[in-house]
């Protein structure tokens, strides 16, 4: 095998996402072992079983989680403290999965809480060192111009400029654009007198081959579909990999993927993130979590519901209809944090002062304890510990015709907690752009969740979020 064959394949090892997962797997397995020497002065095999369940649940978990956590997209760019951070709660979250789900198959043993704590910290190690280690021999092939693949972006419009920026940022790839086919408005603000600009279709074979391109990417917007035809034919001889990006990003809703429907490749324009096998995942841990929250905030609820019951009479809790998951009507829970009153058809939102609220409920709202109560719901299935907050019947019926994708909250289930509201964008909404604002925070947890956003919502919350200027 030649020096340059060796470096290919070095490559595609540190830079390919599923030769990063296996290692990752694999260094979570080799510390396991390791630290066992250490603590148990032999074989993890020879400890109690539980241990070796737990390191095959955790392997598995972070095989298939890493990924979804996106510790694996463009993790050379981001600072030191970020990566750190980000691989240190991952790592964490599947440690805690893992030993819960020990503990429910092999309910018999005690882990070693040192065990525990040294196969952490020498993982964390190791993950740290394997991804300094590789960027550091990626980038050092790549200023030497190995396995450097020269392109050519046909189209370039929005698509097309968000790729060739995606090239630039993560150079260890190894993608350099060589030249972009665009029109002269599109291509005006392109500022490398290095790229070529190629103005005709049938100018692009030539082009190849006079100039070792090895792929092309075509990015061609929906409107220039006719184009697509004619390119076919003037690339029928063209002996490089062309790869067809399509115009998504035209289409503004909360999903792009791309998936295999009926033998067909098929884009799902509304398909939120949290669905399939990680939206099962979700729901579970909600149950258990609103499970656990409940167990132990029962002497807070009981506290709560007397001082509610001396303050003002009528009931503890406030019960309204909202819309949850698709649309689907449920009964939302809260304490009662106002006096009792007649709305006639019309929802009146809270405001500084407001005398309809009484003084233990000013406390709650400004403390969010009112909606403790949404745990019950969590437990019923309505809603989510973490997600956008749900609306009263009335504003859904007035936005939704006043903001175009307001309705698209509704494809998750509410939450008790959201990015919105850890972003300070809760309480009152008196102008649309209050309100736009908000919702553009919701879709875009719709459109990137993943179980560490929800982490970092939940902790943020617990420190910051149960209270603000804007909760009255």
């Amino acid at each position: 095998m030649s020096h340059s064959t060796h470096l290919t394949f070095l490559q595609y090892v540190l830079g390919q996402e599923l030769p990063r997962r296996i290692a990752d797997t694999a260094i979570l397995a080799i510390a396991a072992n390791a630290v066992a020497y250490y603590v148990f002065h032999a074989n993890l095999s020879d400890a109690a079983p539980v241990h070796m369940v737990l390191l095959y649940f955790c392997c598995v978990l972070a095989f298939m989680l890493f990924s979804k956590l996106d510790l694996y997209n463009a993790w050379p760019e981001r600072p030191a403290s970020a990566t750190f951070i980000r691989l240190a709660a991952s790592w964490a979250l599947v440690l805690i999965l893992g030993i819960f789900m020990s503990r429910m198959v092999h309910g018999i043993g005690r882990i070693s809480h040192h065990w525990l704590l040294y196969w952490y910290l020498t993982s964390m190690v190791l993950l740290l060192l394997y991804r300094f280690a590789s960027h550091v021999a990626l980038t050092r092939m790549r200023k030497q111009g190995f396995n450097f693949k020269r392109v050519i972006i046909v189209g370039y419009g929005e698509t097309g400029q968000e790729m060739h920026r995606r090239a630039l940022q993560q150079p260890w790839i190894g993608y350099e654009v060589n030249a972009v086919v665009g029109s002269a408005e599109q291509t005006e603000n392109l500022q490398d007198a290095n790229i070529a600009r190629i103005n005709k279709l049938e100018d692009i074979h030539a082009y190849v081959s006079a100039n070792q391109i090895d792929e092309i990417w075509i990015t061609l917007p929906m409107s220039a579909a006719a184009q697509l035809r004619p390119l076919q034919i003037h690339l029928r001889n063209t002996l490089v990999d062309i790869r067809w990006v399509p115009d998504t990003m035209a289409i503004q809703m909360i999903s792009r993927r791309m998936t295999n429907f009926l033998g067909t490749p098929t884009v799902e324009l509304n398909r939120p993130a949290p669905s399939g096998a990680r939206g099962i995942c979700k729901h579970l841990l909600d149950k258990v979590f609103a499970l656990v929250a409940l167990t132990a905030l029962t002497p807070l609820f009981v506290a709560i519901g007397v001082a509610i019951k001396i303050s003002s009479p009528g009931p503890v809790f406030f019960k309204q209809v909202r819309l949850g998951l698709n649309g689907k009507k449920f009964m939302i829970y809260k304490f009662r944090s106002m006096k009792l009153h007649q709305e006639h058809n019309k929802v009146t939102q809270a405001t500084q002062g407001d005398p309809r609220i009484t003084r233990i409920g000013q406390f709650l709202r400004r403390t969010s304890l009112d909606e403790l109560p949404q745990f019950i719901n969590v437990l019923l299935g309505d809603m989510s510990v973490i997600g956008p907050r749900p609306h009263a019947m009335q504003h859904n019926q007035m936005y939704e015709e006043l903001l175009d994708l307001y309705m698209v909250r509704h494809r998750v289930k509410p939450g008790i907690t959201g990015w919105a509201q850890i972003h300070g964008h809760r309480g009152e909404t008196d102008t649309l752009e209050k309100m736009e604002t908000r919702v553009q925070f919701d879709l875009h947890y719709i459109q990137n969740w993943s179980f560490l956003m929800d982490f970092r919502i939940l902790l943020w919350t617990a420190f910051k979020g149960w209270s603000g200027k804007t909760a009255y």
